[in-house]
């Protein structure tokens, strides 16, 4: 993608949540329609991701022949390579522990990274650069170069003067040496640069590739920098994994620190792994362990934002009414309480999206490119395919409207005389002895619907959380051990449809609550439509009325998930 490409991207499709004061790039003052030429000669272009990591890119210009390698100190930034064969996820990975689907190019084809481009996580409340990310081209040809290693270093020499030694001559400038040869490692010499100038490396595997003479050469040469490498097996999730065999070899070569890794199904417990035997090979390891708190501190906080975000939709929807008289035709408030539902929603997923960093489905494809999501919420076979099922005697998708009995004076919802079916997801209530003897129905959004509109934020929320920022076909959403909830069957918390009982129907997805079991505050928010912006048109005023209200049913929601 090009920079003008970038810049755009970041233009329409401005973050909201909480860090979106930090989720664009710093400097307020470049015009976003600079040119790719222009950009090219500014300094590092930085960004700063939802995790408050900052993200610095630039590229890095190459070493000087003889590097003198220092031992990290106490306090210093580590100096990170990630180094491996060509396409196998470097920048992928790069890409997820950033957060940004921006960094770099991703491509299905070898040599995509041609240059060294540095990235810097920083601690979200100081600033602090922490860790600086080197992310390098992929080693295309080890095995001619050891040949060449072989043939023109001394073997008595050690293995940084015999890296040095291929730095200073003509096949590792490449193009710029001036010399016609048939050998070209300059693609190597950026590597070894680099990665002589690190304090440690990380050496990605692709997990699907069989262990060939080619990986074990790239190893063999990335030792003599006499610097720490720590393989890192990307793409776990695929059933062709080859890590068994991948061990045995790395244990013959004395690596016996590994960690696994998947830049697209992502598992935040796999990157605190990652980062802690990181730790165990360095003499000062007070970076990364204050990054590991940091960045623990700041997914939590994303966790509890975005369950507030689905609490808050769901008290807006839950408020939402309208009021008609007894003789009016429902259907013309029908529809633009649905559509305004609709818009809600998509407002509501989007607000994740951006919590999460994933922008644009152009650069990285989001759950919402599944069928699932793209479903009107008032379609009867969607509830019907959850598993949620209305009042008796009501088709899916249709509630039957519920009065308050005037004897009874005051039932709760779901307990009056039934006084007329109302189809699409509306609920009709007579509240009042009033109202009834005025005339006036008042329509709300059915639990039913309630229901199915919670349950597919939590699955938003849940395939987000377990979402690599490298990934860019659909079809990749999906995750080892984690479905959404129209994939997940149980015979405990699931709701049957009357019909059909005997078909494979009877296993239908757990929703986050019975539909005739509403949250307190969802009930609560049925009395208080000043809370609605949905039926107000006050979008801040009615926020702040339910704003409280939204900790509490966030803190259920929280509660639910982790069950």
């Amino acid at each position: 993608m090009s920079n003008d490409n970038k810049n755009q991207n970041h233009e329409h499709h401005t973050p909201t949540g909480l860090f979106a004061d930090k989720a664009l790039p710093s400097d307020s003052n470049n015009n976003a329609k600079t040119s790719h030429s222009t950009v090219s000669k500014t300094a590092a272009q930085s960004r700063v991701t939802h995790d408050n990591q900052s993200i610095s890119t630039e590229s890095v210009p190459p070493a000087t022949t003889n590097v003198t390698k220092k031992t990290i100190a106490s306090g210093e930034a580590l100096k990170l390579a990630v180094v491996g064969h060509t396409n196998t996820g470097k920048t992928s990975i790069l890409r997820t522990l950033l957060r940004d689907v921006y960094f770099g190019e991703v491509k299905n084809e070898a040599a995509t990274t041609r240059h060294v481009e540095q990235a810097s996580l920083t601690d979200s409340q100081t600033g602090e650069v922490l860790v600086a990310l080197y992310d390098t081209p992929g080693l295309e040809d080890a095995s001619g170069l050891m040949d060449w290693l072989e043939d023109n270093t001394a073997s008595r020499r050690d293995g940084i003067e015999r890296l040095q030694q291929f730095l200073a001559s003509d096949i590792a400038q490449g193009a710029d040496s001036g010399v016609q040869d048939s050998y070209d490692y300059s693609q190597e010499a950026k590597v070894i640069r680099q990665l002589l100038a690190s304090d440690m490396a990380i050496y990605v595997v692709d997990a699907r590739e069989p262990v060939l003479g080619k990986y074990k050469d790239e190893l063999a040469i990335l030792s003599w920098a006499a610097i720490p490498v720590m393989p890192v097996f990307n793409f776990t999730d695929s059933q062709n994994a080859y890590i068994d065999d991948w061990q045995t070899m790395l244990a013959r070569r004395n690596l016996h620190i590994s960690t696994r890794f998947d830049s697209v199904a992502f598992e935040f417990e796999d990157e605190m792994h990652l980062w802690k035997n990181l730790a165990t090979m360095l003499t000062h390891s007070e970076m990364l362990e204050q990054l590991m708190q940091r960045r623990t501190e700041d997914w939590a906080q994303l966790y509890d934002e975005a369950n507030i975000i689905i609490a808050d939709f769901l008290l807006n929807v839950a408020s939402f009414v309208r009021e008609i008289n007894e003789d009016d035709d429902p259907m013309p408030v029908l529809e633009q309480m649905q559509e305004a539902v609709r818009q809600s929603e998509r407002a509501m997923q989007h607000n994740l999206l951006n919590l999460y960093k994933f922008y644009d489905n152009a650069v990285a494809a989001t759950p919402l490119e599944l069928q699932a999501y793209q479903q009107d919420p008032f379609d009867p076979e969607l509830l019907k395919s959850y598993g949620i099922r209305t009042t008796s005697g009501a088709a899916a998708g249709a509630l039957l409207g519920l009065g308050i009995d005037a004897a009874a004076l005051g039932t709760t919802l779901g307990l009056g005389a039934a006084i007329g079916g109302i189809a699409g997801g509306l609920l009709s209530n007579t509240s009042s002895i009033a109202d009834r003897i005025t005339g006036v129905k008042r329509l709300y959004i059915d639990p039913a619907t309630l229901t199915l509109l919670a349950t597919r934020a939590i699955d938003l929320l849940t395939a987000l959380r377990h979402r690599g920022h490298a990934a860019t076909d659909a079809t990749q959403l999906l995750y080892k051990g984690e479905k959404s909830s129209l994939e997940t069957s149980s015979n405990d918390g699931s709701y049957h449809n009357d019909s059909n009982s005997n078909t494979d129907e009877d296993s239908n997805p757990i929703t986050v609550w019975p539909a005739n079991k509403l949250p307190s505050e969802l009930k609560k928010a049925r009395g208080k439509p000043q809370w609605s912006s949905l039926s107000s048109g006050k979008s801040e005023q009615a926020q702040l009325l339910r704003a409280d209200m939204a900790w509490s049913l966030a803190s259920k929601l929280q509660s639910r998930e982790s069950e």
